[in-house]
């Protein structure tokens, strides 16, 4: 990912990053969102967010790592990441669990 010479200050970049959840969080509709997503990110950004998020239920069904990579050609380092942000995250991931697939997320 592109660095900054210079980082931003925290409080700079807390208050971007806390606006762009906002205009996320303001989109009521999935097209909405989508074409935002698409305005905002790069193509390869967007693979791999949909990657990441394709992976998510799978994992939630105790599914083997390389069977996930069988089924999604998603890498065994990036389902890893997943699975570890499932178990240490924020708890973003769980959110949207439990919004999309409500059965997954009431058995864990």
């Amino acid at each position: 990912m592109k660095q900054r010479i210079e980082p931003l200050p925290e409080r700079d970049a807390s208050a971007s990053f806390k606006a762009l959840a906002k205009a996320l969080a303001s989109l009521d509709k999935p097209d909405d969102v989508a074409a935002f997503l698409i305005d905002l990110c790069t193509p390869a950004e967007l693979e791999a967010m949909a990657d990441r998020w394709r992976v998510v239920p799978l994992l939630l069904q105790s599914l083997p790592y390389r069977e996930i990579h069988d089924r999604t050609q998603v890498s065994v380092t990036t389902i890893g990441r997943v699975a570890r942000t499932l178990e240490h995250g924020a708890g973003g991931y769980a959110a949207a669990v439990a919004r999309q697939f409500p059965r997954l997320s009431a058995s864990h």
